[in-house]
């Protein structure tokens, strides 16, 4: 069940994002009929990730991406591979997930504002279901938006 998934949200039919699936929400994320799965967390921490999650994605028939974002330390760089993989991806039914949904959140609603063209408003509403950034994020986010002006 998709909505057991830590901080789980249905986006569009096509797009959901999470916190971090363990190995039996990944087998359900396939048979949701995913095929691809963007990780933006790190694989360093037992409690928030999975043992060798490209190979369990791939076992799954899933395409892996996996763009490790510091959370302390969002980079523009990070920021390009996201953008890049959703444009890579944009027919395909996609799962994006970080640990808790947080770094997620930011990039998808930056990723919705500035290559969507959705308003800043509608972009951020998962952001905003989800958290009130740390300084770090808004301060990311924020010169973000002010660059594509």
């Amino acid at each position: 069940m998709l909505e057991a998934i830590y901080n789980y949200r249905q986006v569009t039919p096509r797009l959901a994002t999470s916190g971090q699936p363990d190995e039996q929400e990944l087998a359900t994320i396939a048979a949701a009929g995913y095929r691809v799965v963007i990780n933006l967390a790190l694989h360093h921490n037992a409690r928030s990730s999975v043992a060798d999650e490209a190979a369990s994605v791939a076992a799954l028939g899933m395409r892996y991406v996996h763009i490790p974002v510091l959370f302390d330390a969002p980079a523009d760089a990070d920021l390009a591979a996201f953008f890049a993989a959703m444009d890579e991806h944009a027919g395909a039914k996609v799962w994006v997930h970080c640990a808790a949904n947080k770094r997620v959140s930011v990039f998808l609603g930056l990723y919705r504002h500035l290559r969507c063209g959705e308003s800043v408003e509608d972009a951020f509403a998962l952001q905003r279901d989800i958290w009130e950034p740390a300084p770090v994020w808004s301060a990311f986010r924020a010169r973000t938006l002010a660059a594509s002006r």
